[in-house]
């Protein structure tokens, strides 16, 4: 990511997360409206799961500028979601609705340039978590 993109994503977080609560809500209903079958992944509490949500997304926001210190995290996070029946192809449905969501709290300040940026970080952290969740499936096959 440039450093533009960084700053971009750094500022339009801070002006979502006096909305975090109602933003997390947001994006699980957008989540299970683009794909109702992702409901059933979810055992907890959905506010309790929007506070990790948002703790998790303030982590990475703030390590943008040194993602390497975040892998072995999303890696980890990666491979837990593989045992929650996280799929490849769920990571789309998820990008999308964070997109939308974050579109949806910020109005006009959600710039083609903030989409951008926003992309670019999630595209980032989901192929690392995608990996991380491979290789985690397939040791687990060859152990088996």
């Amino acid at each position: 990511m440039t450093p533009r993109q960084i700053e971009l994503v750094r500022v339009s977080w801070s002006q979502v997360l006096p909305v975090a609560e109602q933003a997390a809500a947001s994006f699980y209903g957008r989540l299970f409206t683009l794909d109702p079958s992702l409901a059933s992944l979810f055992k907890s509490d959905l506010r309790a799961q929007g506070r990790k949500l948002t703790s998790m997304i303030n982590t990475v926001v703030a390590n943008l500028s040194n993602l390497s210190t975040l892998v072995p995290a999303i890696e980890d996070l990666g491979r837990r979601h593989v045992g929650y029946g996280v799929k490849s192809a769920h990571y789309d449905t998820v990008g999308e609705a964070l997109l939308w969501t974050l579109e949806t709290a910020l109005g006009d300040a959600f710039t083609a340039d903030t989409r951008e940026a926003w992309t670019r970080a999630y595209v980032i952290l989901s192929e690392v978590m995608q990996s991380a969740a491979e290789r985690h499936e397939n040791a687990r096959a060859l152990a088996s």
